[in-house]
């Protein structure tokens, strides 16, 4: 498409880098050398980084262009009758590569190499100028032009040639106050990060070296560290989950099931990182929660299968027949059950958002942990039983106080199946109040993160000069750097920093937008930083817009609260803003708002010079002419290139600093044709000047023009909460929006509703599998039935667990609650097998139900436990925290819908009575230590 862009149009961008990340960012800084010194030093190390294994790319950011300026003096020129075009052709002829072919002498051919090539830029300023064709012809034309022109000029005679910097400066950098250059580092795919960090570490080593006193490299991020210890970290929650998980089973089961158990555990694990290393599943935040997640799940199947060598051990059976049978006998419905509890995690695969991406490692770590832990349940653990458990006391276990309490919970149970119809009653009440206190739970879609860092974004209105914004970021420096909490304070000024940390998007160049990335000793002191900062950036800078921020972990907006409102292709951008007005109204008057804007920001002023095109054709002066006066009279205008090795320097004529200072002058710039080295003034071309307003950033969604309202909710206020507060009020204003124009919410609202629909494409097959399963299982649909209708319940747990540990519920915990139901159901299926069994052996239902709800009681509850206490050391973790507490509390109510509800509900939908067992003998009930076969 550039061909067919207008004239004088730049050409298209294309960013196809954007999702690089920068996980190692350095600031190269020194004491006493120019920027153009510290560049070179910078460019040494990037060669030398880009060597390192496991480096993709290394990015220079804040490095000043380089520039040679030649000020003029019009006045100067215009006496001397020499015009622009003559210092322009004089550049660029000089500073030509020339081929002057080669001489034969004896022997030999030498090249001819003229001299007279820039080896400086103080050369420009020696070199003679050659008059232009034009200059000639005026000069044939007139005499006494020619006697003036009979001396030859110097270019530094009539003007100052400098080396400088690119002004204004397109972006800055200061680390800790002083001026730095950033190194920006990039790994290659499937690299470990953390080996890659070691290798720069020691590859930096030997460079500071080298390097001269002064020249200093700081940390602003460093991605390898941060991850070494969340690694490391997570490591120890697993340890210490594993510990938790054997403590419980040896004190419940004793030690030698202990053993039995928590060998088959290790080698899961293990087996886990096997897999997962064949798979290329590399350890992460994820990968390592979802194996503490999936910890307790992991030892359900050999609890089922060492709890029913234990039960034939002491009904008489020899330790071959009980081992085969304590396997095989519950293989399928142990295998159906972990793959309902595998499917539960599928729609996190499923997702194509963002934050499905995000998570999906929990599904894949958690299908390879329990499938494995199946297949050992079915295979190593029965051969430890034969092994360690040689002697098994009969009845040894039905004594004491576990029987007792078995008997009381075999009354009870009797006791709420008889009373059904309240029992159930009584629960449905308490899931409608754990319903209504379920909107008393905060809502969080990501929580922020525990790296010791911050960032405050700085916005002033457009059209401010960077110089300013550097100048206000550099109180604000002081003002950080003095405070003993904080470590140190990077200022980015133009443009957003390269992106160190996925989640966060940079912010495009813009000379009104700077940012600080403040480092902290310690992450739980940011919020104190925060509240101690803010009332002083808004009285100290009322005209900038300054949100400070945490940064995110996961999927994270810049602007949680986003509103968009788009009109035609061709709107009127004055309509778009008036309706953008409404609505930061709205979000003015809300006292939850804490900093709002408009991504189109402010209009800005521009000076129009009204071209007079009659007046400007009588003096030669076309419209090009007079944009190439102005640009020339302050910006500059680049005219050639200076040649340094392998770069280039643009060298750039404009007016000395007087005229440059001199606005009020503008009328008076001269302007020339290109034809012509007479000047005449600006305000004779022209019919005055007019000032304008126009808006410098004009944002398109779709191909329609979309401005979108960004707000951040004040501290302690979620964004759920924030919405809510506004709703009515936007959706007024959507209602009342003229023809062609239309509002749709954006920001973290969007997102979380788009990851959240994201899971519908997974859940459908994935509850399909799972009630195809259950039917597969018992061959009926009352029985699944029975398990469908007692997972909504779990809710009660869920609530009341969220709101006394004020966790929040988030897209984590969602995932932890959809966990829940395969954790349910395979807990359910455990116990309904356990039914069948006993109707096989002639036992009534109503014995049947009693009889497997008691005898399940121990493993179920076991397994339950395992995985609650396995959890705990997540709650450390502001990520895992929401999902923790609902599988804990979820789970422990859970477990006992499990043994509760379920046997209630199958003999509702079965007709169970207690008075049928009275009309008939059955067999004489047994506690789980009593012997129970199951059919051979």
């Amino acid at each position: 498409v550039e061909s067919r862009l207008p004239p004088g149009a730049g050409r298209p961008v294309v960013a196809d880098d954007f999702g690089d990340v920068f996980g190692h960012l350095l600031a190269v800084q020194s004491d006493g050398f120019s920027y153009a010194e510290l560049e070179v030093y910078a460019e040494a190390l990037q060669r030398e980084l880009r060597l390192v294994e496991g480096v993709a790319r290394v990015d220079l950011w804040g490095v000043q262009s380089r520039v040679i300026y030649i000020d003029i003096n019009p006045q100067q020129l215009a006496e001397l009758g020499i015009s622009d075009t003559s210092i322009e052709s004089t550049l660029q002829a000089q500073n030509l590569v020339v081929d002057a072919g080669s001489i034969e002498v004896l022997d030999r051919r030498l090249p001819l190499v003229p001299s007279g090539e820039f080896e400086r830029p103080t050369d420009i300023a020696d070199l003679f100028l050659t008059p232009s064709p034009v200059d000639l012809l005026q000069t044939l034309q007139d005499p006494q032009r020619a006697n003036d022109r009979a001396a030859l000029i110097r270019i530094g005679d009539i003007s100052e040639v400098r080396e400088g910097y690119r002004d204004p400066p397109e972006t800055l950098l200061r680390y800790n106050g002083r001026p730095a250059i950033a190194l920006a580092i990039a790994n290659q795919p499937g690299v470990n990060v953390v080996e890659m960090g070691r290798a720069i570490d020691a590859r930096l080593g030997e460079l500071i070296a080298d390097l001269p006193v002064g020249i200093e490299i700081n940390r602003v991020h460093w991605q390898s560290d941060i991850i070494n210890d969340a690694v490391n970290s997570f490591l120890i929650s697993l340890a210490e989950a594993v510990a938790i998980v054997l403590v419980v089973l040896t004190l419940v089961m004793g030690w030698r099931l202990g053993v039995i158990i928590g060998t088959g555990l290790i080698l899961t694990i293990v087996g886990t990182f096997i897999v997962m290393a064949l798979f290329g599943i590399d350890l992460h935040r994820m990968s390592l929660g979802a194996l503490v997640i999936a910890l307790g799940m992991m030892v359900d199947n050999s609890i089922v299968v060492a709890d029913g060598y234990v039960v034939r051990r002491q009904a008489g059976a020899d330790p071959v027949t009980a081992a085969r049978e304590s396997a095989s006998g519950p293989a399928m419905p142990l295998l159906g059950a972990t793959i309902i509890a595998v499917l539960a995690f599928f729609p996190i695969a499923a997702s194509e958002e963002s934050a499905g991406e995000y998570c999906a490692a929990l599904f894949s770590v958690v299908a390879i942990s329990l499938l494995i832990s199946w297949v050992l349940s079915m295979t190593v653990t029965p051969l430890q039983c034969v092994d360690m458990l040689r002697t098994v006391s009969p009845g040894g276990q039905g004594e004491g106080s576990e029987g007792r309490l078995f008997a009381g919970f075999r009354r009870l149970l009797k006791t709420l199946v008889r009373f059904r119809f309240f029992t159930l009653a009584a629960v449905i009440g308490l899931l409608v109040v754990s319903l209504i206190a379920f909107g008393s739970v905060s809502r969080l879609f990501f929580p922020d993160s525990s790296m010791t860092k911050f960032m405050i974004d700085y916005w002033v209105p457009e059209g401010t000069r960077i110089e300013q914004v550097a100048a206000d970021l550099e109180t604000i420096e002081a003002r950080l750097l003095a405070d003993e909490r904080v470590e140190s304070v990077s200022a980015f000024v133009g443009a957003g920093p390269p992106r160190f940390y996925l989640p966060v998007d940079p912010e495009p160049p813009s000379a009104a937008y700077g940012q600080l990335i403040v480092n902290v000793h310690d992450y739980r002191e940011i919020g104190a930083i925060g509240d101690d900062l803010g009332p002083w950036l808004a009285e100290s800078f009322p005209d900038a817009l300054a949100p400070i921020r945490p940064f995110g972990v996961g999927p994270s907006n810049t602007w949680k609260f986003e509103a968009r409102f788009s009109g035609p292709s061709d709107a009127d951008p004055a309509e778009l803003r008036r309706i953008a007005a409404e609505a930061t109204a709205i979000l003015r008057a809300s006292p939850l708002v804490g900093s709002y804007q408009t991504d189109w920001r402010q209009r800005i002023l521009r000076l129009v010079p009204e071209y007079d095109d009659a007046r400007a054709r009588w003096a030669g002066i076309i419209r090009a002419d007079v944009g190439a006066a102005m640009q020339q009279a302050f910006d500059g205008r680049t005219i050639g290139l200076y040649r340094e090795g392998e770069d280039f320097l643009p060298i750039m004529m404009r007016f000395a600093e007087a005229s440059r200072q001199n606005v009020g002058g503008l009328d008076v710039v001269p302007v020339r044709s290109s034809l012509s080295t007479e000047a005449v003034p600006l305000a004779q071309v022209i019919d005055g000047l007019a000032w304008q307003w126009e808006d410098p950033i004009i944002q398109r969604r779709d191909r329609r023009r979309t401005i979108t309202v960004q707000a951040n909710p004040i501290a302690g206020v979620t964004l759920p909460e924030l919405h809510a507060s506004v709703l009515a009020e936007f959706e007024a204003l959507a209602a009342g929006l003229p023809p062609g124009f239309t509002m749709e919410w954006g920001g973290e609202f969007e997102a979380s509703r788009d990851s959240q629909a994201s899971l519908i494409p997974g859940i459908v097959p994935a509850v399909g599998l799972m009630l195809l399963i259950l039917v597969a299982l018992f061959n009926a649909y009352r029985t699944p039935l029975v398990i469908v209708l007692t997972i909504p319940f779990v809710i009660i747990g869920i609530a009341w667990g969220l709101l006394a540990t004020g966790a929040p519920f988030g897209f984590v915990a969602l995932l932890g609650a959809m966990s829940l139901a395969g954790m349910m159901i395979k807990n359910a299926i455990v116990l309904l097998d356990e039914i069948n069994v006993n109707l096989n052996l002639g036992k009534d239902r109503y014995q049947s139900v009693l009889d497997a709800a008691v005898s399940r009681l121990r493993p179920v509850a076991l397994a339950a436990a395992t995985t609650v206490l396995g959890v705990i050391p997540l709650l450390q973790d502001v990520f895992w925290i929401g999902m923790a507490v609902t599988i804990m509390a979820g789970l422990t109510f859970g477990t006992v819908l499990t043994m509760v509800l379920v046997p209630v509900l199958y003999a509702m939908l079965h007709g169970v009575r207690a008075d049928d067992a009275e009309k008939r003998p059955s067999m004489t009930s047994v506690e789980p230590s009593m012997p129970v076969a199951e059919p051979a």
